[in-house]
């Protein structure tokens, strides 16, 4: 296995450092259009020994389908692993797909604007471009592998598991994601500073919420909708969840059976209060305006002056404590036939991530579960072909390898079931 690695950004960088430990592929080429990124996360590798001459850097446009296919040829990529913003996912999918490459990503095509009033059938949902070329994918014989991340991703694993293992009947499947990551500046003040990527977190919290029901099919509600409190485990506690966009809503019904499917974020007051702000004041928006300059008048999107005002989540590690939980709360009829109500889920902690990997818990966590899921593709125990989401593949072998000691060849990370 020979993997083009889009973005050496904060995800991008922990998928290096943990696929590093790990002996499936024969060269990961780290990517980026900042050729220098790429270089500092092979450097940080080779400092520990744990490169191996399996790394190799190099400059992309993910903007460009052609150069990605390019760079793909040029080092004989098996897979792409797109691990940058998901505005780059059509560019990156074409570009994988023309250079004869399997694919994955962590975040699926972008929707178009959803109607506004409660209830209303969605328009062009999150990852319909992409589905909608599953004939071509399955014509060339690759495997594009979207959603692999931890949410979407490790949470539709789940939902396959509880299917399988845990229920005869699904009620629900409700994503829950909560945390109590707490970021502060050199004078230990606390401060506002988003654990990943501002732009996807606009993208994702100002849209209308989907929700997937059984009678009903796709529909949207008002951002922020049907707040509920949900009490998150490994010392986490309490956290008010609200409705989000989130592609788990739109993979989860495609494989898995079951009445209702939702996504709720724990954001807070205060994060729900700033993306509101952002939104009275255009701030959101990513259609250029003209601003001035010194140089000049420029062409700037509200968005990304945003985005760059912003702390990088790579860099807030070491300021932040805390732990994030990202998880599948299921109700339904047991296998016994009766009402059973879980939680699956997996905590990462800021504290051990930076120790071990320097990079913080939120992305870390997102990067782990692409990992695994290469790993799987490289020995044979995931195979496919077209346009694929986690729960289409068996979550036995996937839970067993993340569970798995470190000692005994797994990747040692727990996760839990949490009877409700």
């Amino acid at each position: 296995m020979r993997i083009l690695l889009v973005g050496a950004g904060g995800v991008g960088d922990a998928i290096a450092k943990i696929a590093a430990r790990r002996d499936f592929f024969e060269t990961m080429i780290v990517s980026d259009y900042d050729q220098s990124r790429a270089e500092r996360t092979i450097a940080w590798l080779e400092a520990r020994g744990e490169a191996k001459g399996r790394f190799v850097a190099s400059r992309i446009d993910a903007s460009d389908p052609d150069n990605v296919a390019a760079v793909a040829r040029e080092h004989g990529a098996t897979h792409v692993m797109n691990a940058v913003e998901p505005k780059f996912v059509p560019t990156i999918f074409a570009g994988a797909l023309a250079a004869g490459a399997d694919y994955l990503d962590m975040a699926m095509s972008l929707s178009e604007p959803h109607p506004t009033n409660p209830h209303e059938e969605t328009g062009v949902k999150l990852g319909d471009d992409q589905f909608a070329q599953a004939p071509d994918w399955e014509q060339a014989g690759r495997l594009a592998l979207v959603g692999m991340g931890v949410e979407p991703g490790l949470s539709d694993v789940f939902a396959r598991y509880a299917a399988d293992h845990l229920f005869s009947e699904i009620d629900e499947l409700g994503t829950r994601d909560g945390a109590n990551l707490v970021v502060r500046d050199e004078a230990g003040n606390e401060i506002f500073a988003p654990s990943f990527s501002i732009w996807t977190t606009i993208e994702e919290c100002l849209n209308p919420p989907v929700i997937w029901e059984k009678e009903k099919g796709w529909y949207t509600t008002p951002p922020f909708s049907e707040p509920e409190v949900f009490d998150f485990p490994e010392g986490i506690g309490p956290v008010e969840c609200v409705n989000v966009e989130h592609e788990e809503v739109l993979l989860m019904p495609r494989w898995v059976d079951a009445k209702r499917v939702t996504f709720k974020y724990g954001l807070g007051e205060e994060f729900i209060g700033i993306l509101k702000t952002l939104h009275q004041l255009g701030l959101d928006k990513t259609e250029p305006l003209r601003v001035r300059s010194a140089e000049g008048p420029v062409m700037v999107a509200p968005r990304d002056v945003v985005a760059a005002g912003l702390p990088d989540p790579a860099t807030i590690g070491p300021r932040m404590t805390g732990k994030t939980c990202a998880g599948l709360w299921v109700t339904g009829t047991g296998k016994d036939g009766a009402p059973r109500e879980v939680y699956l889920y997996h905590v990462s902690d800021n504290e051990w991530t930076m120790a071990e990997y320097e990079s913080q818990c939120v992305v870390w966590q997102t990067a782990l579960n692409p990992v695994i899921a290469l790993e799987l593709l490289a020995n044979g125990t995931w195979s496919g072909s077209g346009v694929l989401g986690p729960e289409a593949f068996d979550a036995k072998p996937f839970l067993d390898l993340m569970a798995l000691p470190v000692a005994d060849g797994g990747y040692g990370q727990a996760w839990g079931l949490r009877e409700q």
